[in-house]
């Protein structure tokens, strides 16, 4: 499907065809004198660029201030749901975290772990400020996505495999320690947020909880600090949050403000708290 944009700058009538689904880009240069070459004048005109990207909608940011192996992550494949939490294909990290792609409805799947200690400490994490989006805010233990494969599609156990899979890699826990059925699926949330103008994020998160002694080495390129937090100590840090004087992710914010200090309460017996059944609605 062909998209046809016609317009004027600096006395030059531009006219240019964009092949969507291709990726492929057109143009017919016409001047008063001479005709020039497209190929040209997009290599070397960053004006134009930038004019191509807003005309067409283009999704492509300017990632060369960001962390190398965190650019390379952003080609990861997350899995694509509607709103009742069904698979409705893939797409990869980086367009399911682009503001323009979440402001047309793009929603994918993700999961949130609550580790707890065998004294009923959580803990959390601070981001590295090499990640994209949300750098240096205070989180839950680990929150991810599962990937579009086979063993993190499987119903319930993919999303705990993909849990052990990243507390192994942002926190070096030894994926012995954590296997899938250490987790307890308690909840799903549907939340939206903002990083910044470019990142963001919409997604259906599964709340995981488990209550485990674990051996710890941190990812760096992921996680900046670690702690452990009794409730009067994270009720302190949410207080802080409010205050300006440490950043907290939105989602677990979320999570702390309508459900975490119930949960934490009888963390050695989630029974009456597990609704595998509901999708809270919090945007």
């Amino acid at each position: 499907r062909h998209t046809l944009l016609q317009w004027y700058h600096g006395g030059e009538r531009e006219l240019v065809m964009y092949a969507r689904g291709r990726q492929l880009l057109v143009a017919l240069i016409h001047h008063s004198k001479q005709n020039r070459s497209v190929l040209s004048w997009v290599k070397n005109s960053d004006i134009h660029k930038k004019s191509f990207s807003t005309a067409f909608g283009m999704t492509d940011p300017d990632l060369s201030s960001h962390d190398e192996t965190q650019i390379r992550l952003l080609a990861e494949q997350c899995i694509l749901v509607d709103e009742s939490d069904s698979v409705l294909g893939a797409d990869t990290k980086k367009n399911c975290h682009l503001n323009v792609n979440i402001d047309k409805g793009k929603l994918h799947r993700a999961f949130s772990v609550f580790l707890f200690n065998t004294k009923g400490e959580l803990l959390l994490q601070q981001r590295s400020s090499a990640k994209i989006t949300f750098p240096d805010y205070f989180t839950n233990t680990c929150c991810s996505h599962p990937l579009y494969r086979p063993e993190e599609l499987e119903e319930h156990i993919g999303i705990r495999r993909a849990a052990q899979r990243k507390l192994n890699h942002e926190l070096g826990i030894p994926l012995q320690q954590v296997p899938p059925d250490c987790f307890t699926y308690l909840t799903r949330i549907l939340y939206k947020a903002r990083s910044c103008d470019t990142w963001g994020e919409h997604e259906i998160d599964y709340i995981l909880i488990a209550k485990k002694d674990v051996e710890i080495q941190v990812n760096p390129n992921e996680v900046q600090s670690i702690r452990y937090v009794n409730q009067d100590q994270l009720k302190k840090l949410l207080a802080d949050g409010k205050e300006g004087i440490v950043k907290v992710t939105p989602w677990f914010r979320l999570i702390c403000e309508h459900f975490l200090f119930s949960w934490w309460s009888d963390l050695n017996d989630l029974s009456s708290h597990i609704d595998k059944h509901t999708i809270h609605n919090m945007i």
